[in-house]
């Protein structure tokens, strides 16, 4: 049981990490650093991020919008199941 609730909280944070830094390459847009943020610990054998795209950065946030809410949907779930649980054995 603990698994999941860790596992969903998880998948929120990990999303909203993505909204985030997502976020900050919208605001780095007026700036003359446009090097773009990355929510993954950086690597030394990682690829130099691109420079940044508007629209990729509009289907992040949606992306990370979604997993955010499907990740909550599995929380809810969760919750409610454990409680009709704790009612049957009441």
């Amino acid at each position: 049981m603990t698994v999941a609730f860790s596992t969903a909280l998880s998948g929120m944070s990990s999303a909203n990490e993505r909204l985030r830094a997502s976020a900050a390459n919208i605001a780095n847009l007026a700036t003359s650093n446009q090097d773009r943020l990355s929510p993954e610990p950086t690597n030394v054998d990682k690829v130099p991020e691109r420079e940044i795209n508007p629209a990729n950065e509009v289907v992040e946030q949606q992306s990370a919008a979604y997993a955010f809410v499907a990740n909550l949907k599995v929380l809810q779930t969760q919750l409610n199941t454990t409680g009709a649980l704790l009612d049957i054995k009441a």
